[in-house]
C-alpha cells in the first residue's frame, strides 16, 4: 500500500512539470498569430515555411540562416495564392502585398516563431530548435491518417525480445511502453472520432454529398488501416500473449529487473533508486496494458455497426423520399379495392399488342466500296522553304516564360537590378514581342485582380513588372504604359562574357 500510494504521488508530478516546462520551452507569444481573426492564413503560411524553408523535407538551409529578403518573398509569394485577410489591428485588405509580408514578417518575429541574428551588418532569419519540433509535430499531427496495429505490434514484440535477451537496455523498453501507449490511445479514440464524423455527416442536405463524405472520410481517412485482418491468425496482433508474458517475464526475474532498474537509476534519475523502480514499472505497466486492447475494439466495433446503421437508415431514407415506392402501392391498392376499379377502364392501346406492324424490321447491309489509296504529296522545296520560313516567324513572335526571363536578364544590369521600359533594347521581332509582353504583365500585375495577378505571376520568373503611369507614350517605336522591370533574384544577370 505504501508502494501504491508512492507511485500515485510520483505519477501526479509530470502532469506538473509539463504544465511548468511548456512555456519555458517555448515563447509565450507563440500562439498569438494562430488566435487571430486570420488564424488560418497564419497557419497556411506556416505550413507554407516548413515546406519550403524550415522543414525536414525542406532543402538543406545555410549555417548561419536565411536571409530576410528570401523569407519575406516567400510570405508574399504565398499571400499572392491565399485569400483576403481580414482586418486587424496591423493591416487592411487594402494593404499592398509587399507591405503586410513586412507586417506578417514582424509579427511572426515578435511571437517568437522567427529568430533575428546579426552577423556585421546582416541580418539572417532562423528558427529555434524547440519551435521547430513543435511546427513539425503540429503539421505530423494535422496530416495524421490510419494507422496500421501490424507495425506497432510487430515492433513491439521484436523491441521486447531483444530486452529480454539482453541485447537492449531500458531504452528500447521505455520505447515500446510509448509505442503501446499511444497505439491504446489511439483505438480507444477511434470510436469517438466514427461519432463526430456521423454528426457532421448528419448535417448535410444532399444524399450525393452523403456518400460522398462517408465513403471517403470515414471508410478510408478515419478506421485503422489494417482493421479487417485484425482477427486473424497472420496478424501481428495474435502474438500479444507472447508480449504478455515476455513482459511479465522482465517484471519477475530478479536478474532482468535489476538490470533495467540499474539503466533507469543510471540514465534517467541519477542517484534515486526508488524513483527508478517507479520508472520501469510505470512502463512495464503501459505494456500489460495490450491485455485491453480487445476490449477497445469490441467497443469501436459496436460503434461502427451504430454508424453503419444509420447510414443505411439515412441512405434508405433518401431513396425512398425521391421516389415514394410505399406511398404508390398504397394508392394503387386502395383504388383496386374500391368501387371505382369498374371505371378505370382498359389499360391497353387499342390495337393489338403485338403485331407485325409493330416488329421492328431486319437490319439491312449496306455494302460499301473499298476506300481507295491515299494519294502521297511531295512537296516541292519551295513549299518547304516557305514551311521554315512560317515556323521561324511563329516561334519569334512566341512569347514563353523562358524567352522572357532571358530577355530580361540580358538587359537588367548586375548592379542596378531593374530597368525602365524606354532602356529596353529592341534588336528584333522577338525584342518587341518581349517587350509588348511585359507592358502587358505591368498592367495585370497594378490591375488590382488577383485572378490577372496569378495570371502574370506565370511568365515573371525571377522578376516584377510594375506600372509607372496610366497615360500612354511613345519609345522605342512602339507606344504604351509606362513601365519598370525589378529583378527579384540573382538568376537573371548578364551573363559572362566568354574569353
Amino acid at each position: 500500500m505504501a508502494i501504491s500510494s508512492e507511485m500515485n504521488t510520483r505519477a501526479q508530478s509530470p502532469s506538473k512539470t509539463a504544465a511548468s516546462l511548456l512555456f519555458e520551452r517555448l515563447p509565450d507569444r507563440l500562439f498569438a498569430p494562430l488566435a487571430s481573426l486570420n488564424r488560418y492564413r497564419y497557419w497556411a503560411l506556416l505550413c507554407y515555411l516548413h515546406t519550403r524553408r524550415f522543414g525536414p523535407d525542406a532543402p538543406l538551409p545555410p549555417s548561419n540562416g536565411f536571409m530576410v529578403r528570401d523569407i519575406l518573398q516567400d510570405i508574399e509569394d504565398s499571400l499572392l495564392t491565399q485569400d483576403v485577410w481580414e482586418s486587424d489591428d496591423d493591416h487592411t485588405p487594402e494593404t499592398l502585398p509587399n507591405a503586410r509580408a513586412h507586417i506578417i514578417f514582424n509579427r511572426l518575429v515578435d511571437s517568437g516563431w522567427f529568430k533575428i541574428d546579426t552577423f556585421g551588418l546582416e541580418k539572417r532569419v532562423t528558427i529555434r530548435p524547440p519551435v521547430s519540433k513543435f511546427l513539425t509535430f503540429m503539421v505530423a499531427f494535422a496530416e495524421t491518417g490510419p494507422i496500421f496495429v501490424s507495425g506497432k505490434i510487430r515492433s513491439i514484440d521484436i523491441n521486447i525480445e531483444q530486452v529480454l535477451d539482453g541485447k537492449a537496455d531500458g531504452d528500447t523498453l521505455s520505447e515500446s511502453a510509448e509505442q503501446a501507449r499511444n497505439l491504446l490511445e489511439h483505438v480507444r479514440n477511434t470510436g469517438t472520432t466514427v461519432r463526430d464524423i456521423m454528426e457532421v455527416l448528419s448535417q448535410e442536405s444532399a444524399t450525393a454529398q452523403y456518400v460522398r463524405l462517408f465513403f471517403n472520410q470515414y471508410i478510408e481517412h478515419v478506421f485503422i488501416g489494417d482493421y479487417r485482418e485484425l482477427r486473424t491468425k497472420e496478424h501481428p496482433l495474435s502474438r500479444r500473449p507472447q508480449i504478455i508474458r515476455a513482459v511479465t517475464q522482465l517484471q519477475e526475474s530478479e536478474p532482468h529487473r535489476n538490470r533495467l532498474i540499474g539503466w533507469y537509476e543510471t540514465k534517467r534519475c541519477p542517484g534515486d533508486r526508488q524513483r527508478a523502480e517507479l520508472l520501469f514499472e510505470k512502463d512495464i505497466q503501459r505494456i500489460l496494458d495490450l491485455r485491453r486492447i480487445d476490449e477497445y475494439l469490441e467497443r469501436l466495433d459496436d460503434e461502427i455497426r451504430l454508424a453503419n446503421r444509420r447510414a443505411l437508415a439515412y441512405l434508405d431514407y433518401r431513396l425512398r423520399s425521391l421516389r415514394p415506392v410505399d406511398h404508390m402501392i398504397k394508392n394503387i391498392i386502395s383504388n383496386l379495392n374500391s368501387n371505382s376499379f369498374v371505371d378505370m377502364g382498359d389499360p391497353f392501346p387499342a390495337d393489338e399488342l403485338i403485331s407485325g406492324a409493330g416488329l421492328a424490321e431486319p437490319r439491312k447491309r449496306i455494302d460499301r466500296p473499298a476506300p481507295s489509296t491515299l494519294r502521297r504529296h511531295l512537296p516541292s522545296e519551295e513549299e518547304i522553304a516557305r514551311s521554315k520560313v512560317m515556323l521561324r516567324a511563329r516561334d519569334a513572335r512566341t512569347v514563353t516564360a523562358p524567352k522572357l526571363a532571358e530577355y530580361v536578364g540580358k538587359q537588367i544590369s548586375t548592379g542596378q537590378g531593374r530597368i525602365t521600359y524606354d532602356s529596353l533594347e529592341l534588336n528584333s521581332v522577338s525584342d518587341v514581342r518581349n517587350f509588348q509582353a511585359l507592358g502587358t504583365i505591368g498592367m495585370a500585375m497594378t490591375a488590382g485582380s488577383r485572378r490577372l495577378l496569378l495570371s502574370a505571376m506565370t511568365l515573371t520568373h525571377g522578376f516584377r513588372v510594375k506600372t509607372d503611369s496610366n497615360e500612354e507614350v511613345a519609345g522605342n517605336g512602339v507606344s504604351g504604359r509606362p513601365f519598370t522591370v525589378e529583378s527579384t533574384n540573382k538568376l537573371v544577370e548578364k551573363p559572362e562574357s566568354s574569353i
